[in-house]
């Protein structure tokens, strides 16, 4: 189901779920503020070539801002991204990202994002390529490493699985050295977590409607 969020973007709710995809507080600055200004900006300032894993595909709203971002900076991005429940492409043209963020030129990029096939590397632009992954986090394996993981799962009361120390610890080992991880969440016990899985952890200040955020970094 679509709904309007405050800041007049789209998100949707998922029945299976149980959950919204987005804050109701405000889908495109929530992105904007937790993934994109507390984790990829502070790797675009040390560097130009980035690896990113996001936990959760969604609605494609993380990967067209990083897209987006990649394009104005000459960024090259490698974005990797995991989805077991993928949204149909009628609800992705529904979503009004594009007319908000006055970005028409990236309508095709948006919905080929999810035409897309899985399990290959597609470039996008000269500076983005866009990896999808058809599984759960658990069955997740990769080879290589990541510089940065935008951990944007379901709310932890609606998938408590999601995490776990033993989720976190993955996302260590998949981590390269000084690769930041970064969630709306500010959870007690997800920090913890973070912290006994080897992180170094940070709460900076959250979004709209939430006061923190976790910010982690494998040092």
């Amino acid at each position: 189901m679509l709904f309007v969020t405050q800041d007049g973007s789209h998100s949707l709710f998922s029945a299976r779920i149980g959950e919204a995809y987005h804050s109701r507080h405000g889908a495109i600055q929530e992105s904007l503020h937790v993934f994109i200004e507390k984790g990829l900006k502070p790797k675009m300032a040390r560097q130009n070539r980035i690896k990113i894993l996001e936990i959760g595909l969604g609605t494609g709203l993380n990967a067209l801002l990083t897209l987006l971002e990649a394009d104005k900076a000459s960024t090259h991005i490698d974005y990797h991204a995991i989805e077991a429940y993928p949204i149909t492409i009628d609800q992705a043209r529904s979503l009004n990202y594009l007319q908000l963020l006055d970005v028409p030129d990236y309508a095709s990029h948006f919905l080929q994002m999810h035409l897309s096939p899985w399990e290959v590397p597609v470039q996008y632009t000269e500076h983005f390529s866009l990896h999808k992954h058809a599984c759960q986090i658990e069955d997740f394996a990769a080879e290589e490493s990541f510089d940065l993981i935008y951990f944007d799962a379901f709310a932890p009361q609606a998938q408590p699985e999601l995490w776990t120390l033993e989720i976190f610890q993955k996302m260590y080992g998949l981590c390269r050295k000084e690769a930041i991880l970064v969630t709306y969440c500010a959870k007690g016990d997800v920090r913890r977590d973070m912290l006994k899985a080897g992180f170094s952890v940070e709460k900076v200040p959250g979004p709209p409607g939430k006061r923190e955020m976790l910010r982690a970094i494998r040092t």
